[in-house]
């Protein structure tokens, strides 16, 4: 989604956009592979890397990835440094290197591994060496360890058949490039958990009964699969009968164990792992550990329908960065948690129409577009509680058809996808307008 204030583009090209609040880290020592950057006037496959970094991102450079650094090149890397906040000097330093991952990502050291919740130089490398091997974090390296990097450790550690633990640990580390075998070997040795010295480190694939599944690891129809085994445990475990026992196979059977199973914890009956079923059943975290914000109450008032389209392509070189709630001109849409509204657009917004952030206490904000109209007496500054009537759906600004474009972004901070924060208050099939506080 792209918003506009005045005359300046908010967010031009949302695929980089959502590194640029956290690009605040000090870039104090030049890393070496800095100095082989490319220049104005240089060729070669340096020039080619960082050609097609532009491109990727959006941008349209004539003539391609030609190799040659020339005038053309360097107006479009202006256009890229003055899109994303940088200063606009058509030179590829440090910060612009980095933000591009053209900069080899260093060394770790195996006993200082970067966690959840900080910020550093090691996880900007840890961010590009995920990229490098095929698994790109959502935002891009920005050396925020937050919850998009943490679900992309988890899609390494799956496909590389790792415990998908979501952190950094020794044996992903390694199997990233960021530390030596050696430094795996020492580290187990040292710490019990392997008796034989200098063996190579091996890993199960099979989750057992004391592993987590991630978000995008939880099982569907038709799967066979360890996480398939998981749930069809924990069904068992909580007095749910599967009918052919622990097969590894989601069929019919499964199917109708986990209804039976959504039933008995006065769950939304889906016959599916959503993620209210996967946290009840123990397989998945609850979302506070997960780092994802909860809301209290669904968004807009029924019947409606929403998919998960985040980050799906979008005319302009731009990315979703929201959920799509579709539904009818006129259905109420509810405040989702206590808070504030802390900014609102209007119609002549060209992309958002009438559009409002709604900010929470803990700067938390969800944003909400494409609305008919505001409900009475809703201003800047206006405090409203959850289910509260904020407005009402509509098809303003870039829009088509009538439907909410929902955003939520933690502490303020960059997008993370709102798909599992709506589907675990999912109240589409109520109609009837929610009792105003």
């Amino acid at each position: 989604m792209l918003r506009i204030n005045g005359r300046i583009l908010k967010s031009v090209i949302s695929v980089v956009a959502g590194s640029i609040l956290s690009l605040a880290m000090s870039t104090t020592a030049v890393n070496a592979a800095t100095e082989s950057l490319p220049v104005l006037g240089d060729s070669g496959a340096s020039v080619i890397q960082l050609q097609e970094a532009l491109i990727s991102r959006g941008f349209t450079l004539k003539g391609g990835a030609d190799g040659v650094f020339s005038t053309t090149t360097r107006n479009t890397l202006k256009s890229f440094q003055r899109i994303v906040g940088f200063k606009a000097t058509g030179t590829v330093d440090e910060r612009t290197a980095k933000f591009l991952g053209l900069v080899a990502p260093k060394q770790l050291d195996s006993k200082a591994l970067p966690v959840a919740g900080t910020k550093s130089e090691e996880v900007w490398s840890l961010q590009q060496a995920l990229a490098n091997n095929g698994v790109p974090v959502k935002g891009g390296a920005d050396g925020v360890f937050g919850l998009a990097t943490k679900i992309a450790i988890a899609k390494f550690q799956s496909a590389k058949s790792l415990p998908i633990t979501q952190i950094l640990d020794t044996a992903t580390a390694a199997a990233l490039g960021l530390i030596s075998e050696a430094a795996v070997e020492k580290t187990v040795v040292s710490t019990g958990a392997v008796k034989a010295a200098a063996q190579p480190v091996v890993v199960s694939a099979t989750v057992t009964s004391n592993e987590m599944l991630t978000i995008d690891t939880l099982p569907t129809r038709g799967q066979r699969s360890d996480a398939v085994r998981l749930v069809q445990e924990k069904l068992i475990a909580n007095s749910i009968e599967v009918k052919g026992g622990v097969d590894a196979i989601f069929g019919l059977a499964t199917s109708i164990a986990i209804a039976s199973f959504q039933t008995s914890r006065g769950l939304k009956v889906t016959s599916a792992i959503d993620l209210p079923t996967a946290i009840a059943l123990g397989v998945l975290p609850d979302m506070a550990t997960l780092g994802i914000p909860q809301i209290s109450v669904f968004p807009s008032q029924g019947r409606c329908s929403f998919a998960d389209t985040w980050q799906q392509s979008r005319p302009g070189g731009r990315f979703h960065e929201g959920v799509d709630i579709m539904g009818v001109k006129g259905l109420a849409l509810y405040a989702v948690v206590d808070g504030t509204i802390t900014k609102m657009y209007g119609a002549d917004a060209v992309l958002s129409g009438n559009a409002l952030r709604l900010t929470a206490s803990d700067g938390t904000y969800f944003f909400y577009a494409h609305l008919d109209s505001f409900a009475p007496g809703i201003a800047v500054g206006s405090v409203v509680k959850a289910g509260q009537i904020i407005g009402y759906m509509g098809s303003t600004g870039f829009a088509g058809s009538p439907h909410l474009h929902f955003e939520v972004h933690p502490k303020g901070g960059a997008p993370v996808s709102p798909y599992p924060i709506v589907k675990a208050v999912d109240a589409c099939d109520v109609t009837d307008v929610l009792p105003q506080p």
